[in-house]
């Protein structure tokens, strides 16, 4: 399985625990993330999480989110192609470093690309993405019921 996390992702772990949601998608996070530590499953990164990892404001947040981040098995460099499907996906509504991220996921052929961000979740389902995007929490749980359920 190849993964793709957007960079709210990666801040789950370490934001304010006390919603259920955020708490619930930082525990997702954190299995998933433990998948690709254990090479279960690939982390892929992108030259884009990094330089948007390194404009947190938090130090100690940033050191933490890096240190998650350093699992990455492959980092995808950026090209003329990511340049061009970022574009189009801009022209569509997805913001700069969205449609940077998103292109990134398909350019690497990830099997599912995951974010927190309901505003970005609802606007990539209203256009075509070449991969699948989900909620870490709806896309871990049906991993879990795939594996209870021997599929």
């Amino acid at each position: 399985m190849r993964v793709y996390l957007d960079v709210c992702c990666f801040n789950r772990p370490f934001d304010d625990q006390s919603q259920d949601k955020v708490r619930l998608e930082a525990e997702a996070v954190i299995g998933m993330l433990k998948r690709c530590e254990n090479r279960a499953w690939t982390l892929v990164g992108s030259d884009i999480i990094k330089l948007e990892i390194s404009k947190t404001q938090d130090h100690v947040k940033r050191q933490k989110v890096l240190l998650l981040y350093e699992g990455a098995a492959e980092i995808i460099k950026y090209n003329a192609q990511i340049k061009i499907r970022a574009a189009q996906l801009r022209e569509k509504g997805i913001k700069l470093l969205d449609s940077l991220h998103l292109a990134f996921a398909e350019d690497a052929n990830v099997d599912v690309f995951l974010t927190t961000d309901t505003r970005l979740f609802r606007v990539a389902e209203r256009i075509s993405i070449r991969i699948r995007i989900d909620n870490p929490v709806n896309f871990y749980l049906e991993v879990l019921d795939s594996e209870q359920s021997g599929g």
